[in-house]
């Protein structure tokens, strides 16, 4: 390749300047022509250090400031679309782990295994640790909210409908995570399903069932027993402070669709409304949680 460059090609690539990003862990070299340089260095080098950014903040760590680059990524002068992405580990005289990314084509570069390249090399130079592609591929989804959630939603459905545990995770950890609100703003499928699996009463004492007879019943039929049975009205009480803490957090349909259920617990409750008005206010609460997945 550098027999066919000119003398003043091979002098121009090898003064360029390399783009140093995130305390000095990304550094990104073009080799490659000038034009080229100016439309893939800081891009790739932006790229990289995002996905870092995100490592850092999945693990709720600083940046850790580097002397040498720990990750030196080379972009090549092919411009068609060739997807190769070559990671070459290597290790300082003392010690220290980096790692080289060759991109020959920047624009073809296949973007899911330079993203695994980069999480490896992260890992290689702030920690000295050395991934498999498993291990590269959970660490990604991790750093990244909406994957994260799906994994962490998985697992509990796993423990939940299979009885399915994670190494070292007991009831108690599956039940915090059922309780916690891992991506703010944003209501999944599973949310709102695991919160309408909470749309039940519950006798105080299991020994002292409603009316004598009901472990428990849904919204709609405590509207028929309340009048019946004043353990109705204290259960509706009762669940309303929990409904809300569990609830909250998802975003304002959701939100929207916690607070009338609320209301509705807490009229329940009062027992002064006719029992037409209550059903009112459970339908309205019920359409405003079927629609909080409506786009």
């Amino acid at each position: 390749m550098l027999a066919a460059l000119t003398k003043a090609e091979i002098i121009d690539r090898f003064k360029a300047a390399p783009v140093t990003q995130l305390d000095g862990l990304v550094q990104v070299y073009g080799d490659c022509p000038a034009d080229m340089r100016r439309d893939f260095q800081l891009p790739v080098a932006s790229f990289a250090s995002d996905v870092c950014r995100r490592l850092y903040a999945a693990g709720n760590r600083k940046p850790v400031k580097f002397r040498e680059a720990g990750i030196i990524i080379r972009i090549g002068d092919v411009r068609t679309n060739l997807t190769d992405v070559v990671a070459r580990p290597a290790t300082r005289d003392g010690g220290e782990k980096f790692t080289r990314i060759y991109l020959p084509s920047p624009s073809g570069a296949d973007l899911r295994k330079l993203r695994l390249e980069i999480v490896r090399a992260f890992y290689r130079a702030v920690d000295g640790i050395d991934l498999d592609d498993e291990g590269a591929t959970k660490k990604l989804r991790e750093s990244d909210p909406v994957t994260r959630v799906e994994d962490i939603q998985s697992e509990v459905a796993a423990w939940r409908e299979r009885g399915e545990y994670a190494a070292g995770k007991t009831d108690e950890d599956y039940l915090k995570l059922m309780r916690g609100v891992h991506l703010p703003g944003v209501a999944t499928k599973a949310d709102v399903m695991t919160f309408a699996s909470r749309l039940f009463l519950y006798p105080e004492l299991h020994s002292a069932p409603f009316c004598g007879r009901y472990r428990s019943c849904s919204f709609r039929d405590a509207i028929a027993l309340v009048s019946e049975d004043p353990a109705v009205r204290l259960a509706a009480y009762l669940k309303i402070q929990p409904l809300m803490l569990f609830g909250q957090g998802h975003g304002d349909r959701m939100n929207g669709a916690v607070e009338a259920y609320a209301k509705f617990l807490a009229e329940l409750a009062r027992c002064k409304l006719p029992r037409e008005d209550l059903v009112k206010l459970l339908d309205d609460a019920d359409e405003k949680l079927k629609g909080v997945l409506e786009e």
